[in-house]
Order: C-alpha cells, then sequence, then structure tokens
C-alpha cells in the first residue's frame, strides 16, 4: 500500500519542489504552508505521514504536531528543516515527531525516510542520530540528583526489563530493534508494552512516550 503523505512549509517554492519530487514515489495527499490551515487539513485527510517545517508563522512544526496528536494519536511526524540546531531536534521529538532530517537529504532518501517512519521506525540524518540519543540518555543524570524524583510511585510499578523496553520506545526504537539490543523476541517486547501501557494506564505508544520524556527516563 502507497504511503499517503502530507506536506507542511511555508516556502511555497521549496513545498513545490518536495511535492514534486515525492510525487512519483509516495502519495501526496495535501499541502498546507501554516499552522492552523495545517492542523484542519491534516485532521480532514488524515495521512499516514505528515512531513512538516520545524519554523513556521503562528507556533512552528511543534504546535501542529502536538495538536494533531491530540485527536489523532496514531499519525505519524518527520520534521524536515534546515535547522540542525539541539534545541529544535529535542523540541519536536518530544512533541511526537518519529524522526528528524534536514533538507540536505536527497528525494530518494526522503522517500524512504517517509515509508520508515510510516512503517513505525525513528529517522534522523546520519549526523543527528547520535546527538539525539546522546541528549536523551544524559538526562535522567541530572533528573536523578533531585531528591525528589528519585522515587516514583508509578515508575516502581514496571520490573527492570519493563523499564529497559519503556526507555527504548521513548527513544524511538522500533519493537525488532528492541529485541534486538535486549536478546529476547519480538512477541516478548510487546508483552512487556502491553503490561507496561496496562500499569501506567495509558493508551498508545505516544502517551508512553510523552510519560517517559516528562519523568526523565529516555
Amino acid at each position: 500500500m502507497t504511503t499517503r503523505v502530507f506536506l507542511v512549509d511555508d516556502h511555497r517554492l521549496f513545498l513545490s519542489g518536495v511535492q514534486a519530487e515525492l510525487a512519483a514515489r509516495i502519495n501526496v495527499v495535501g499541502t498546507a504552508i501554516e499552522v492552523n490551515e495545517a492542523i484542519n487539513a491534516i485532521r480532514d485527510t488524515q495521512p499516514d505521514v505528515v512531513l512538516v517545517d520545524v519554523h513556521l508563522p503562528g507556533g512552528g512544526g511543534k504546535a501542529i504536531i502536538e495538536s494533531v496528536l491530540r485527536t489523532h494519536p496514531d499519525t505519524r511526524f518527520l520534521a524536515l528543516s534546515v535547522s540542525d540546531a539541539a534545541e529544535d531536534v529535542i523540541a519536536v521529538i518530544r512533541a511526537g515527531a518519529r524522526g528528524y532530517v534536514t533538507k540536505s537529504i536527497g528525494p530518494d532518501e526522503l522517500a524512504d525516510a517517509v515509508r520508515r517512519v510510516h512503517e513505525g521506525d525513528a529517522v534522523f540524518s546520519p549526523r543527528l542520530a547520535g546527538f539525539v540519543l546522546d541528549a536523551f540518555a544524559g538526562e535522567p543524570v541530572a533528573v536523578a540528583a533531585a531528591p525528589a524524583d528519585r522515587e516514583d510511585p508509578e515508575l516502581d510499578k514496571l520490573t527492570a526489563r519493563e523499564r529497559d523496553v519503556l526507555r527504548l520506545i521513548a527513544r524511538g526504537y522500533t519493537y525488532k530493534e528492541i529485541a534486538r539490543r535486549l536478546e529476547i523476541s519480538v512477541k516478548t517486547v510487546e508483552s512487556h508494552v502491553s503490561a507496561v501501557l496496562r500499569k501506567l494506564q495509558l493508551s498508545t505508544r505516544h502517551e508512553l512516550t510523552r510519560w517517559a520524556s516528562d519523568r526523565g527516563v529516555v
């Protein structure tokens, strides 16, 4: 089945170019150039993946991601930007984006990135991948230093292995990647995720990621 993608960018010429390049590779179901227009159109078209610029008038890509995921939590977002600044990358990933690529990416690579995000992978430009994992992995140390945060009744409900799976889910790993890293089966990963969702009274993987990020356990 062809991936259905929605494009958001306030530079009309760039937007037209991306649309033309992707049209032969992916089903482009719509475009928008500003935040409110994008939010409404994404909800109407319900694409598989939204390719969204980070810097937009009226709130930026982060505002679009947060707003859409509140009503359509299964929508997947891939950020596309000229910026590789740490604050931009972390902000949209925290908001719920499944990846972040820069505008230096080629058409074939971009189409592949969109498909991979649709399939559940986390996708980053090569020079950003290590930085993203390091940035999130480094946070628990600072959080643990605060005495008030050392104990979390909800986190204490989880087994050690469930916490391992939670952290990897929050970092954007797929079930297959988690299974490979922890040397367990994909079915076991799925069982752990179901147990974590049940214990924390959450419904989706996106909610789980936000929960982990808010507590600095990624």
